[in-house]
């Protein structure tokens, strides 16, 4: 046990299965910035309809396996996204009319200057088509699809709530959240994704007051690598339940799974945006690629066993591993992700591991107790705050924190409009892809105009029409 926790000597564990030496929760987390109507290709809402065909699409079989014991968090903001007016409509055009002719003009390109590439693009076509037909099959409404499988929700509009400057912005952001998550599915058992995983002690009794009853939090540098991944509690806070850095790092790294030369390169594409090459520059080959999906699948689950089973003698009690992925690695930047997912499931049951939903988990665990204060951190390079608030982007959080106070002190003067332009500026996302060197200037120029709109809907002369998009249609009015 590492230094700083310590387990209450009257630590039972509560009736249920017998979780035998461990056990693997697997947690996606689903989000998508709002995009509706901001911006054209490839960051407008095409940005979002790639998400739906090549990732929540195809794992929409993975979830409804009996065995797929996967806690899967949606984001409010994504699912705004997903209910928005004729998203369907919008999402079978770029089905039907741009992915269809851009695969056309590809292929047509290449039958002279490249056409061993021809096949690989005729079954990136047949994958839009699969796409439009799965859509159709559920109705059109893929939001209905997942809310079965939804258990975990997160803040309003993914804002890193360290960064926030009341606690009236931190209710705004959690308690819409909330709203959002019972209205659309129902029970909510205070599962709650920290954007970033970003944790603050202060947070702490904020979020409990508002339900929230575990989080996830990255605590890797602080408890050390080999250190427990059981859940833990901090001074009435929230259950705090650590990823297992090491586990996460196979699938999600620069150097994890997906970097292998077989796998399909999502940064080398045609004229159109679509990717026939493999990671290692050669012609995309689909069976190896998937074959090899398999066998890291194998690996994952390997090296998962032998990780609980280490937690196991180490404790003398059933460990627990928690590995968290973005869904969107799944299937959209990893192609082969939703069939990797898939084999480690099928792995799972062949190599003894069992799979649980976080949930279950924890209501199986008694927290350990966290002596030592904890430090601000976050799953960001390095795992602290500065990935959204570090000089090379410290203006997206000093532009949302004087925006915060100027709506709280505005009152109830502040419309719903300026609520709402309120949350988008919040969102995580922008400072993060100024951090990472994505999208150019579309995340600056979308952080200025929420800004700039935002002020509008302040001011005392004129008017600001009313906001047509779907932005948290399920605002908390008790917060700011």
């Amino acid at each position: 046990m590492s230094p700083g926790v310590t387990v209450r000597e009257d630590t039972e564990v509560p009736p249920g299965p017998d979780p035998g030496p461990g056990e693997l929760a697997l947690v996606l987390h689903t989000h998508m910035p709002y995009v509706e109507g901001f911006g054209t290709w490839p960051f407008g809402e095409e940005w979002l309809f790639e998400a739906m065909a090549t990732s929540y699409l195809p794992l929409l079989d993975v979830l409804a396996r009996e065995d797929a014991a996967v806690t899967l968090s949606l984001t409010p903001v994504l699912c705004d996204q997903l209910e928005a007016p004729g998203v369907a409509d919008r999402f079978l055009a770029f089905l039907r009319d741009v992915r269809a002719e851009t695969h056309r003009r590809d292929i047509e390109g290449c039958r002279d200057g490249a056409p061993e590439l021809v096949a690989e693009l005729e079954a990136s076509a047949r994958d839009y088509e699969w796409a439009d037909e799965r859509f159709e099959a559920i109705g059109r409404d893929l939001l209905g699809a997942l809310a079965p499988h939804a258990s975990w929700t997160s803040a309003a509009t993914h804002a890193v709530l360290p960064l926030l400057a009341t606690d009236g912005g931190l209710e705004l952001q959690v308690a819409t959240g909330i709203a959002s998550h019972r209205r659309r599915f129902g029970d909510w058992g205070g599962g709650f994704w920290l954007p970033e995983c970003a944790h603050a002690e202060w947070l702490g009794p904020g979020l409990v007051e508002l339900g929230v009853a575990a989080v996830c939090v990255d605590l890797t540098d602080v408890l050390g690598p080999g250190a427990t991944a059981e859940p833990l509690e901090r001074d009435g806070g929230p259950t705090l339940v650590p990823i297992d850095r090491e586990i996460v790092d196979l699938v999600w790294s620069d150097r994890g799974y997906p970097a292998h030369g077989t796998y399909r390169d999502y940064h080398h594409h045609t004229i159109h945006h679509h990717r026939p090459w493999a990671n290692d520059g050669s012609r995309y080959d689909r069976e190896a690629a998937r074959a090899l999906a398999r066998e890291h699948a194998r690996r994952f689950v390997g090296r998962v066993k032998a990780r609980l089973d280490e937690g196991r003698r180490r404790r003398r009690q059933p460990s627990l591993c928690v590995c968290a992925l973005d869904t969107e690695l799944l299937g959209h930047w990893w192609h082969e992700g939703v069939p990797w997912l898939d084999a480690v499931i099928d792995e799972a049951g062949a190599q003894g591991v069992a799979l649980t939903r976080l949930d279950d988990a924890l209501a199986r665990r008694e927290p350990a107790v966290l002596e030592d204060p904890l430090p601000v951190t976050s799953w960001g390079t390095p795992r602290d705050l500065s990935t959204w608030d570090g000089p090379a982007v410290s203006g997206f959080a000093w532009r949302a924190r004087a925006a915060e106070l100027q709506v709280a002190a505005a009152g109830e003067a502040a419309g719903e409009r300026a609520l709402r332009e309120l949350l988008a500026l919040q969102s995580s996302d922008w400072a993060f892809m100024v951090a990472r060197g994505l999208a150019g200037d579309y995340p600056r120029e979308r952080a200025k105009g929420h800004a700039s709109a935002l002020h509008a809907a302040l001011a005392p002369i004129g008017s600001v029409e009313a906001n047509p998009r779907n932005l948290a249609p399920q605002l908390s009015r008790t917060a700011l």
